[in-house]
C-alpha cells in the first residue's frame, strides 16, 4: 500500500465570498458531488464522520506559520466496527466511553447507544453539495452546506506543498480570511453565527479596530468600533525610522486587536497600514515585527489607495446624492484628498500633512504664542499648496481622530457616541474657538475638556490647524463630518459590507 501523505488544508465558511465566487466561475468545474454525511462534533483535535458507511477519522497533526492545517488519516472503518475501534473514536475524541457491553457495534447501535447518552458528542446531519476545481495546482472546492438543515458555504484549498495554498488563497481574493476547520465551521453555522469582520487600521498616531457584521442583504452592524492611541510616527519626521517603544506599542495593540476578533467571532482580519509606515525607512522591520507577535500582515496602502476607500466609506455612510464633494482625512502621518460627485472619482491623492509632524516641529503639546500659531498656519498651508485655487465643492466631508475629537468637544460629548457624530456639522467659527482653546492651554490643562481623548490633547491643536486650512482653501464655512473612514471601505470592498 502506498504511504499516506497528508496534505495541507485551508478552509473558510461563510454566507458568501464575493470576488472568490466570482473567480470560480470563471473556471471549468472538474467534477459535482452531493453527498449525505454524519458529523461528530466533540473535545479533541479530530475530524469524525461517517460517509458512505464508513466512518472516517483525520487528527490534525500540525499548523503552520501561515494557519495552515496538516491532517493525518488514521482510519477508514465500515461498520460493524469492533469494540477496539470503538475505543479509538472515543480516544480521539478525549471523551471517555460508556460500559462497551458488545464485541460489535453496528452504526444505529454506535449512535444509540454510545453517541446519544453522551453530551460531550454532538451528531450532526449534513448534506453538501460539492463543486471542484484546480487553482494554481491545488485542489480547491466550493460547497453548499446544510448542517442539521442550516445552511452555509465552504471553500476549501489543499495540497501537499504548503506555498501553492497560500499563492491559491490569494489568487482566490481570500487573504485576511482565517483558516476555519469542518468541526468549528459546523458549530457556527449551528449557532447560526452571522458572518463577521474585522478590520485593523494601523495609523501614525492611533490604531483603528472595527469589527462588523452582516446584518441582512446590503446591512451590517458595527459590533466594536474603537482606537488606541499608540503614537506609532513619534519621532518619526526628524528620524525617518520608527523607534522600538513605538514599535512595541503598535505591536501590542494590534495583537490585543486580533485576539479580541478572534473571540468575538471574526471570519477574516485584514490589517493595513498609512502614512507611518510608508514614510518609515524600516517599515520592513515594523510589518515584521507586528507579524510574529499578532499573525497578521500589515498590508500598507499608498496615499491614493487610502482616499479612495474613505471616499468609499462616506459614498456609503453618508446619503450625499449627486454633488460635487470633497472627502478628506486627516490623521497623525498625512492628509488624503478625494474629489468627486456621487459615486464618481474625479482625483485624489495624499499629502504629507498631519498632526504628529507640526505638534512635534512646533511644540503645540504646549500652550502657544498667536505668533506661533501663525508659523504653524504658513507651514501648513504651503503644505497644502494642492488645494490652492480650487472650485469651492457642494459639500466638504472630513473623517479622521481629530475631526471626530472635535466634533465630541463642540457637542459637548462626555461619552464618545459615532450615531451622533455620523453626519454632524463642524463650522469654521466653531474650529476657531477651539483652535484659541488649545493654543491658550498645554496638553494637561486640554485633558479637562469635555469630548476630547485624553491621549490626543497634546496633537489637537495642529489637527484643528489642518482642518481650519482646509477649510480656508476650499471655501467652505463648514463640514460635514464622517465617523466612518478608511476601516468602513475596507469592509465594503474586501467583504462587500455595505
Amino acid at each position: 500500500m502506498a504511504a499516506i501523505i497528508p496534505r495541507w488544508e485551508w478552509r473558510t465558511f461563510g454566507s458568501s465570498f464575493g470576488s472568490a465566487e466570482a473567480a470560480f466561475d470563471a473556471l471549468d468545474p472538474l467534477e459535482t458531488k452531493e453527498s449525505d454525511e454524519l458529523y461528530f462534533l466533540a473535545p479533541g483535535r479530530a475530524n469524525v464522520k461517517v460517509r458512505d458507511d464508513l466512518l472516517d477519522i483525520k487528527v490534525l497533526e500540525e499548523v503552520d506559520s501561515n494557519g495552515l492545517e496538516r491532517w493525518m488519516p488514521v482510519m477508514k472503518q465500515a461498520f460493524p466496527m469492533s469494540r477496539d475501534d470503538v475505543e479509538s473514536v472515543f480516544e480521539v475524541w478525549t471523551v471517555t466511553p460508556p460500559p462497551l457491553d458488545r464485541d460489535v457495534y453496528t452504526l444505529d447501535e454506535f449512535l444509540d447507544e454510545l453517541v446519544e447518552p453522551n453530551r460531550a458528542v454532538q451528531a450532526v446531519n449534513v448534506h453538501k453539495h460539492r463543486v471542484r476545481y484546480m487553482v494554481g495546482g491545488c485542489m480547491a472546492e466550493l460547497t453548499d452546506v446544510l448542517a442539521d438543515g442550516k445552511g452555509t458555504r465552504t471553500i476549501a484549498v489543499e495540497s501537499e506543498v504548503p506555498a501553492d495554498v497560500v499563492v491559491a488563497v490569494h489568487d482566490l481574493g481570500l487573504d485576511g480570511y482565517l483558516n476555519t476547520n469542518y468541526p468549528q465551521g459546523l458549530r457556527r453555522a449551528l449557532d447560526e453565527q452571522p458572518d463577521r469582520f474585522a478590520i485593523i487600521d494601523v495609523g501614525t498616531n492611533s490604531v483603528k479596530f472595527h469589527l462588523g457584521e452582516r446584518a441582512g442583504i446590503g446591512e451590517w452592524r458595527t459590533v466594536v468600533d474603537r482606537a488606541d492611541l499608540t503614537r506609532l510616527g513619534e519621532g518619526l519626521d526628524q528620524n525617518s525610522v520608527i523607534a522600538p517603544e513605538a514599535r512595541a506599542r503598535t505591536s501590542v495593540a494590534v495583537t490585543t486587536m486580533v485576539d479580541e476578533a478572534k473571540n468575538k467571532g471574526a471570519m477574516a482580519i485584514v490589517a493595513v497600514g498609512t502614512a507611518g509606515l510608508r514614510i518609515a525607512q524600516n517599515r520592513d522591520e515594523v510589518v515584521e515585527a507586528i507579524r510574529e507577535q499578532a499573525g497578521v500582515v500589515v498590508e500598507i496602502l499608498s496615499g491614493e489607495e487610502e482616499s479612495r476607500l474613505a471616499y468609499l466609506a462616506v459614498q456609503v455612510g453618508l446619503g450625499l446624492g449627486d454633488d460635487r464633494i470633497v472627502v478628506f482625512d486627516t490623521g497623525g502621518g498625512s492628509s488624503q484628498f478625494t474629489f468627486g460627485a456621487g459615486s464618481r472619482v474625479d482625483e485624489r491623492f495624499s499629502e504629507d500633512v498631519g498632526a504628529v509632524r507640526y505638534t512635534e516641529r512646533f511644540g503645540l503639546g504646549e500652550s502657544v504664542s498667536e505668533g506661533v500659531l501663525a508659523a504653524v498656519f504658513d507651514a501648513i498651508s504651503d503644505d497644502l499648496s494642492a488645494l490652492d485655487d480650487r472650485r469651492a465643492p457642494d459639500a466638504l466631508v472630513g473623517m479622521g481622530g481629530a475631526i471626530t475629537n472635535m466634533t465630541a468637544v463642540g457637542l459637548s460629548l462626555a461619552a464618545y457616541d459615532p450615531d451622533v457624530i455620523q453626519g454632524a456639522v463642524l463650522s469654521r467659527d466653531e474650529v476657531d474657538r477651539q483652535i484659541e482653546l488649545y493654543r491658550s492651554t498645554n496638553a494637561v490643562q486640554r485633558r479637562s475638556i469635555v469630548g476630547l481623548q485624553p491621549k490626543r490633547s497634546d496633537v489637537i491643536l495642529a489637527g484643528a490647524c489642518i482642518v481650519r486650512t482646509v477649510m480656508e482653501k476650499l471655501s467652505r464655512e463648514s463640514l460635514v463630518v464622517s465617523d466612518h473612514g478608511l476601516r468602513h471601505g475596507l469592509l465594503v470592498e474586501r467583504f462587500g459590507v455595505a
